[in-house]
């Protein structure tokens, strides 16, 4: 039999115990120290920095946020909120005219 002692990558204990699955399937574990959830193995994050980059880059050359999600299949919602924090992509919504979930600004009369 094989034991493998698992740590909280939170707080590093080893006081953790099984605490269901995940939707993904993936067995969750809860530390009793710090009470925080994790899982074994975690999944990196949902996009890499390069594929943001490069979605951003799309938008800026004035794909439309429907366009992006049939093309990459980014949710407009994601798309948006990572334009509300990039300073550099705000700063090109701002030359363009646009707010940064893509409508149009009001123009002065």
């Amino acid at each position: 039999m094989v034991v493998q002692i698992l740590l909280c990558q939170h707080c590093g204990s080893d006081r953790i115990v099984r605490n269901g699955r995940a939707p993904n399937g993936k067995q969750r574990f809860l530390c009793h120290t710090c009470g925080r959830p994790c899982r074994q193995n975690p999944s990196p994050r949902g996009y890499s920095e390069a594929e943001r980059e490069q979605i951003l880059r799309a938008y800026q050359e004035r794909s439309s946020l429907r366009g992006l999600q049939r093309t990459f299949g980014v949710a407009p919602a994601t798309v948006a909120k990572w334009l509300k924090n990039s300073p550099k992509a705000a700063a090109a919504e701002h030359h363009r005219g646009r707010t940064a979930a893509g409508q149009r600004r009001p123009t002065r009369a």
